[in-house]
């Protein structure tokens, strides 16, 4: 009986009741800390989760990129390094108003010389 109603509950529903047995498991067996360390260690995982899929971009590419121009290996690897750093100062200070802007104009800028980069290298055109 109950089975037969959870299966034919709309799905959305089921899914804020689990996501709301959750909140009460957590309150009630006051688990607090422990979701702030899950939490840590998730934003912990993701950055070196983040950096191993761009090491693998890299490792592929990097006959190509060794035989680019200086200004362009400078501006890609800066642009990389540059958005390596904020990505980190993101996770340790969590910015918010005009830090985050300044965060986000920084990916931005350093992604847009990233790939102005490449596609200089990959223009075989005038």
């Amino acid at each position: 009986m109950m089975a037969r109603f959870w299966s034919e509950l709309n799905p959305t529903l089921r899914g804020f009741l689990v996501i709301a047995a959750i909140a009460l498991l957590v309150m009630v067996l006051n688990l607090y800390v422990a979701l702030a360390s899950l939490y840590a260690l998730a934003g912990i995982a993701f950055f070196l989760a983040m950096a191993f899929f761009v090491y693998l971009l890299w490792r592929d590419r990097r006959q190509e990129i060794s035989v680019w121009p200086r200004h362009a290996k400078l501006a890609f690897y800066g642009g990389a390094l540059a958005i390596l750093v904020a990505l980190g100062g993101y996770f340790v200070s969590h910015p918010s108003g005009l830090d985050a802007l300044a965060f986000l104009l920084v990916l931005g800028l350093c992604g847009f010389a990233m790939w102005r980069a490449w596609r200089d290298q990959h223009s075989y055109g005038y």
